[in-house]
């Protein structure tokens, strides 16, 4: 028996998996053709051009990087090529700070290394 429960299990996650990705197909599909509809096929960043061959390489970037965030003008939008959207999200990654975006405004800028944390020391010791 606890093997057919397995199978359930397993058939029903597979059923949410597969609907999960059916929608955010949908929902990809419909902001990308808008992008693609309404801007030109050339990247934002580097102005590669693109055409029907290369053009599953244009991906379609949230300015403010909310994915729900897709208004009909395509203001939230800008086409960038594969390597400049990776490029993006990298310094937004860096911008945050050490540990992936951890650290709060507070904490930000506090230099946690003092090099002369002893220097009082060492210069009152007799050679």
């Amino acid at each position: 028996m606890s093997n057919e429960k397995g199978k359930a299990g397993s058939g029903n996650l597979d059923r949410v998996v597969a609907e999960a990705r059916r929608n955010r197909e949908q929902r990809e599909s419909g902001y990308r053709e808008k992008a693609l509809k309404l801007y030109p096929w050339i990247c934002g960043r580097c102005s590669r051009e693109f055409t029907r061959e290369n053009l599953h390489e244009l991906t379609v970037h949230h300015r403010d990087h909310n994915h729900d965030n897709n208004p009909a003008d395509g203001s939230n939008w800008e086409l960038l090529c594969l390597y400049c959207h990776d490029n993006e999200h990298q310094r937004l990654v860096e911008a945050s700070g050490p540990g992936g975006g951890t650290q709060t405004k507070a904490t930000k800028n506090v230099a946690t290394h003092n090099p002369f944390a002893d220097l009082d020391g060492l210069l009152k010791k007799d050679p």
